[in-house]
């Protein structure tokens, strides 16, 4: 997989496939505003490219079908570059994150890789994320179709798991479902009984009854839009009483957070309503303690729910995060670096057209757990022998996807099972 003829999967950059539809690699496009004029570049393809791998219609037949009526070999675009340079024009271009991209920007502006990277023109990367933010109604019917998809591939992981099963038979047979869908997995595929560890992509256990399963996964549709759905389910015919409490919190603050959602509510509001339900419930079960306004300041809800409530969702599962989550979840305001709520990838005032996940999450980290009673942080909020007796529950995690609409949130795709005898009737069945 990692030689030139057997070579990583070619995955086109989100904002090329935006706005130029092609999903062909070894391509590069300019768009001249002061000329009006947009051009593709690219080279026809050699015999022993099509001897390999199969012919492909010519690059102008290519960018006709998608608007674009000028091509030239890619020598030309050192050429027209050049010619701008040496005119003094700005030459606007996106940050790049492969490598030979670096190279190849660094050539044809005479940058070194340092000055490319700082280079990156923030008016293009704003404009890019304000028009890709507002997702057009062909855009979201594709990615509600990404999330039908999403729904298949985690309503056959409900039904399949077994005890003595592994994760790695769960996950297969789920990337396999987004492969039939017509794409692929729209990320690594997050399958395990460690929900505890949030991004954990090894399935490498058995499972067994009593344990609990995180599935995280999401279909691609084949022109590039992404689902991005977690469902966590009891590998025994049912939850057990000690997992249906914690699955009912987890419940009712993705509930709130749904309700929440309107245009002009900045999302961390919403991830903060969410996080009260949490410390509260917490506080029911005498793991939490104190004035609830108080512990969400400190950060002490973070012990249980250390990442954000969701983030932008389009043609990347993480919209354009490429482009920097301060431009595009932030709206250009700092981050905060407090523990828990610097994973907030998206924090500002929601607008119509937005394409979001919502996904609250309870943990219980044995690590963190250790880690904040060692050094006494958060104490006057958390009672740890209480907090203690929850060390081996592992994690859950319910996520589903919204667009913003004028009158508030609509979830997209067709409704995931989520409550306990939704999900227990398609274990049973």
């Amino acid at each position: 997989m990692n030689y030139a003829d057997n070579c990583y999967h070619f995955r086109q950059d989100s904002s090329f496939l935006y706005y130029f539809g092609l999903n062909q690699p070894d391509l590069a496009a300019v768009i001249d505003v002061d000329a009006g004029t947009t051009t593709i570049f690219g080279d026809e393809l050699s015999i022993d490219y099509i001897v390999w791998m199969g012919d492909l219609p010519t690059i102008a037949h290519r960018a006709e079908l998608v608007g674009v009526t000028d091509t030239q070999p890619m020598s030309a675009l050192a050429e027209m570059t050049a010619r701008a340079v040496a005119a003094g024009r700005a030459v606007h271009f996106l940050p790049p994150y492969r490598g030979s991209t670096v190279i190849q920007l660094g050539h044809l502006l005479g940058l070194t890789s340092d000055e490319v990277e700082a280079e990156a023109s923030k008016e293009l990367i704003q404009a890019v994320a304000d028009q890709r933010s507002h997702k057009s109604e062909e855009e979201i019917a594709e990615i509600e179709k990404a999330v039908d998809t999403s729904v298949s591939m985690h309503e056959a992981g409900m039904r399949m798991a077994r005890p003595g099963m592994s994760e790695r038979e769960i996950a297969a047979e789920v990337e396999r479902i987004a492969n039939l869908g017509g794409g692929q997995i729209a990320f690594p595929v997050i399958a395990t009984i460690n929900g505890q560890t949030l991004h954990l992509h090894s399935h490498e256990n058995v499972i067994a009854e009593g344990d609990l399963f995180l599935l995280d996964a999401g279909a691609e549709t084949a022109m590039g839009y992404a689902g991005d759905l977690t469902s966590t389910f009891p590998v025994s015919p049912k939850f057990s009483e000690r997992q249906k409490t914690i699955w009912e919190i987890l419940l009712s603050t993705y509930e709130t957070a749904t309700s929440s959602l309107a245009p002009g509510v900045p999302y961390r509001d919403v991830h903060f309503a969410a996080c009260r339900v949490i410390f509260e419930g917490m506080k029911g079960l005498g793991i939490f303690k104190g004035d609830t306004d108080e512990a969400l300041a400190a950060g002490a809800h973070a012990m249980v729910m250390p990442h954000g409530l969701g983030h932008m969702m389009g043609l990347d599962v993480h919209d354009m995060e490429n482009l920097g989550e301060v431009v595009v979840g932030y709206a250009g305001e700092p981050k905060s670096t407090q523990f828990g709520l610097k994973s907030l990838r998206l924090a500002r005032p929601l607008e119509p057209g937005f394409v979001l996940t919502v996904e609250p999450g309870i943990y219980f980290i044995p690590q963190l757990m250790d880690l904040w009673r060692s050094n006494g942080h958060c104490g006057e909020f958390i009672d740890f022998d209480e907090l203690d007796k929850w060390r081996d529950f592992g994690g859950v995690r319910n996520e589903e996807d919204y667009l913003i609409t004028a009158d508030g949130g609509r979830r997209l795709g067709r409704a995931k099972p989520k409550t306990i005898q939704e999900i227990e009737a398609l274990r049973a069945g």
